[in-house]
């Protein structure tokens, strides 16, 4: 598990995932028999990797990532380092042979991402990539709304995600300064399209053509010790999507904005029949009976109470984490060769539709999205 010293890694991937797995006895296969996971923490900081290894019962750890490719033993290899050290790394694995896993986006460009896809499967290994907003509570429940026809025809999609990061003087930011500068990877457009790619693609259509304006709103932040820097990646992004099937999605994604809804991420979802509003966890409805009959008119105190028409989707299930959930699904596809199809594939589509969407803003236009096939 390389570069999980991090917020991310720490926590979703190791503890969540990882060492949750271990907690409950392993995974449990069809035989009866368990899946034990035994994970080697690997980075560059030796005091980090020992103090993460020691804090949870770990005996493994390293600084020598060569080593542990080298290793026999250990089988499957994890990327959660910044992007812009992802597809040498990814491509060092694979050619030793190990089955890989990675965080989003892949690589930096969709070349580099196309080029892993074609050697993962020329060499035969299995192949991942976390897509985990499609094991979401809210999402997952959106989907099961899909799925049983509540919306009727779907027309539009609109999105928006995001909260305000400290710049770094007053208040210590919650975010890597890595995250601002261009030249290391970072950036809100990469980073989250990526996201929006698969849950799109796989909760309502795929993506036909793109639209983008991005923007820097905040120019400077200061970093981990203290210093101050120009922000070189944008922090907002605006998106317009067109869908296969004739739906108008819309998703916003900013770093500098203050929220004024129930989660960081709310996804409405129009139809002929019914509508629905889902975050992380929660969903709510109002089906097209129960729709109030709204008339403008600014000269009176608004008489409906818009939110009282919605309706809680239940539950119905025991939702476990998303990175785990996705986690399970993985280690069962390298153990079993059950299918798993968030592939190096799909998150080179993500890497495309960034690509795409960044290209849009400069060229002040529209962006096909062109079938992507390796």
């Amino acid at each position: 598990m390389n570069g999980v010293t991090g917020r991310m890694g720490t926590n979703q991937h190791l503890v969540r995932s990882i060492l949750a797995i271990r907690e409950q006895g392993g995974l449990q296969l069809p035989d009866g028999a368990r899946l034990w996971p035994h994970p080697i923490l690997v980075g560059r900081n030796e005091t980090k990797l020992r103090e993460l290894a020691a804090a949870h019962g770990i005996t493994r750890y390293s600084t020598n990532l060569a080593a542990c490719l080298d290793d026999p033993a250990n089988l499957i290899y994890f990327d959660a380092q910044t992007t812009s050290q992802r597809a040498p790394t990814l491509r060092a694995a694979i050619l030793a042979g190990k089955h890989v896993y990675c965080e989003k986006p892949v690589a930096d460009t969709l070349p580099d991402a196309i080029a892993l896809t074609k050697l993962a499967r020329e060499r035969g290994v299995r192949h991942g990539v976390v897509q985990d907003k499609l094991f979401l509570p809210g999402i997952r429940k959106l989907k099961r709304l899909i799925d049983s026809g509540f919306f009727g025809r779907i027309f539009s999609v609109r999105g928006e995600f995001g909260y305000w990061v400290f710049e770094g003087d007053l208040q210590a930011a919650q975010r890597p300064s890595w995250n601002y500068r261009g030249e290391e990877g970072g950036g809100i457009v990469m980073d989250m399209l990526s996201h929006w790619r698969y849950v799109l693609d796989h909760t309502f259509g795929p993506v036909k053509r793109v639209s983008c304006l991005s923007a820097t709103h905040i120019p400077q932040r200061w970093d981990e010790a203290g210093n101050p820097y120009v922000c070189t990646a944008e922090d907002a992004a605006y998106a317009c999507f067109e869908l296969e099937g004739g739906i108008v999605a819309q998703m916003n994604s900013s770093w500098a904005v203050r929220v004024y809804r129930d989660e960081l991420l709310a996804i409405q979802v129009d139809g002929t029949h019914g509508s629905a509003v889902a975050g992380l966890r929660d969903c709510r409805t109002q089906h097209r009976a129960n729709t109030p009959k709204p008339v403008w008119n600014p000269d009176i105190p608004n008489p409906v109470d818009f939110f009282a028409g919605w309706q809680d989707v239940p539950d119905n299930q025991v939702f476990e984490n998303a990175f785990k959930v996705q986690w399970e699904m993985f280690l069962r596809h390298v153990e079993l060769g059950t299918p798993f199809p968030h592939d190096l594939l799909e998150g080179a589509k993500g890497v495309q539709l960034a690509e795409l969407a960044l290209a849009s803003g400069r060229e002040g236009r529209w962006m096909d999205v062109p079938k992507l096939e390796v």
